[in-house]
């Protein structure tokens, strides 16, 4: 048996001993406690307490697996001496009682020299009663979904995730949902995920709520506290989807029980977690939605589907242009009555949003604020590679395009080729690209930056143009160990090394 060294058992033998009986045990707790998220997904969650049985008072606590070591009680015991969670001071208790033979005889191997015995007991009602209260809580806790609503909820999810529509829309892109269904008017639907951060939808109920949450946003300075105030603060329904169950459980501190053949099933199809739940000022984040609200979500998540998937190629060729459709969805409590639904995009408010951010760049409140890497410049889905081009290729480029830029100096011909980012995608997406580049002012420079992804942890090289008007734009992630890329770069590097050295 490992025992206290000599430094701790001094330090213990300081505090003072009070008069209290102290009672602890360890326990095992369902799957629908809110503590049990807290332990490993190895095993089922273990609840370890020691409380003050004089005073009433819970010293302390902890969560392991049922695989932990008995060494843990003793752990959590020291916790409780040195320090305690309540607003008890430090102590030794005059005596230890538990009602388990095991830990009983675990404990005074442990503690001897410490003048605490440890007696055995066959019931412990005070903690008998804590348990209780930990048990019932979990049974009186509203699932995230109402019961009936789980299975077409995780059908019109994987349809939305299926989708993709991140890959098309960005936050800014708002897609408004007229609905006028379980006390919702109109929902304002801002799609998440086109950065590979967090993939999801949020739908706000009004515009306010939508323009004021960016405006604070964007004025946040990244102050932490102003970041979470002005999150709190958003008036929204939210669907999204986590891709490590664990971030849902660090998220949500309460378990809340949800269908788990529909969501086991959901995860081990799609690879991801849905979670759903409501923003609003005066409640917080609530990590679930009662029944209006999910019928409500639902109703939106069918529309916003339907309206995707008819317009997605043209919203593809021709921009986030003015679209609207009209589609008739079953109601969720009454599948024969039809709920007339309008959905429509909203490219107007988009380019309020995007002038709300170059606004906030181009005024930053601190001089020192780092410059914002811009993912709306290069249309999705196109094909870019670095090179060089033939002297002869490129002037006569510059006889038959409509638009090229002039160079601010001369060019020296004395390498290979002119070094160039060439970027191969449809005619239409072409023209916006360089009509993108017209109103920046033309291309400064290119560059390249080191680049990380949270999620994969993957490593990048960064493909980066820097506009006349001082914005950078990212044209592209290079993998940082591809043998082409790391050759085409000094390539290019030589080259424009070369061309300066001449001139100069």
């Amino acid at each position: 048996m490992t025992a206290l060294n000599r430094s701790t058992r001094r330090r213990l033998l300081q505090l003072r001993q009070v008069p209290s009986i102290w009672e602890g045990d360890r326990r095992v707790l369902a799957p629908d406690t809110a503590l049990s998220r807290e332990s490993s997904t190895r095993g089922q969650g273990e609840c370890i307490i020691w409380v003050d049985g004089s005073e009433g008072v819970v010293r302390a606590m902890d969560v392991v697996t049922e695989d932990t070591g008995p060494e843990a009680i003793v752990r959590t015991l020291l916790q409780a001496m040195e320090y305690p969670h309540s607003a008890a001071l430090p102590a030794r208790p005059q005596k230890i009682i538990v009602c388990n033979r095991e830990i009983q005889f675990f404990l005074r191997g442990a503690l001897q020299d410490l003048d605490i015995p440890v007696d055995y007991v066959p019931q412990l009602p005070l903690i008998d009663e804590i348990f209780r209260g930990l048990q019932s809580g979990a049974q009186g806790r509203p699932p995230e979904l109402p019961a009936s609503l789980i299975l077409p909820m995780m059908s019109a999810t994987r349809d939305i995730w299926l989708d993709a529509p991140w890959e098309l829309l960005d936050e800014e892109k708002i897609i408004a949902i007229e609905m006028n269904y379980e006390d919702v008017g109109t929902l304002y639907v801002s799609v998440l995920g086109m950065l590979g951060m967090e993939y999801g939808l949020l739908m706000y109920r009004s515009l306010d709520s939508l323009k004021t949450f960016r405006e604070r946003v964007l004025s946040a300075d990244n102050s932490p506290d102003v970041l979470e105030r002005a999150f709190l603060e958003q008036d929204c329904l939210f669907v999204t989807f986590d891709e490590d169950d664990s971030d849902f459980e660090e998220t949500f501190e309460d378990d809340r029980p949800l269908e788990p053949s529909a969501i086991e099933e959901f995860q081990d199809q799609m690879g991801v977690r849905p979670s759903f739940g409501n923003l609003h000022p005066l409640e917080g984040m609530r990590p679930l939605l009662y029944e209006e609200e999910a019928s409500a979500v639902l109703v939106a998540l069918q529309a916003f589907h339907r309206f995707f998937s008819q317009h997605a190629k043209k919203i593809e060729q021709d921009g986030f242009l003015e679209i609207s459709s009209r589609y008739r969805i079953a109601d969720p409590h009454n599948p024969s009555q039809k709920i007339s639904i309008k959905v429509s995009s909203l490219p107007a408010l988009a380019d309020e949003l995007a002038a709300m951010v170059i606004t906030s760049d181009l005024h930053p409140e601190d001089g020192n604020d780092l410059p914002v890497l811009r993912n709306d410049l290069i249309p999705n889905d196109v094909f870019y590679s670095l090179g060089a081009m033939p002297w002869e290729t490129l002037e006569l480029l510059r006889t038959s395009v409509k638009f090229y830029q002039e160079p601010e100096g001369q060019v020296a011909k004395n390498a290979d080729g002119f070094p160039v980012v060439l970027i191969q995608t449809s005619r239409p997406k072409a023209a916006e690209l360089v009509e993108g580049i017209k109103a920046a002012g033309g291309i400064k420079g290119i560059g390249f930056n080191a680049g990380e992804d949270p999620i994969s942890e993957e490593h990048y090289d960064l493909g980066i143009l820097q506009a006349n008007n001082g914005d950078l734009h990212l044209f592209g992630e290079f993998d940082e160990n591809d043998p082409i890329h790391i050759q085409a770069r000094k390539n290019g590097i030589s080259a424009v090394k070369r061309q300066k050295a001449t001139v100069g």
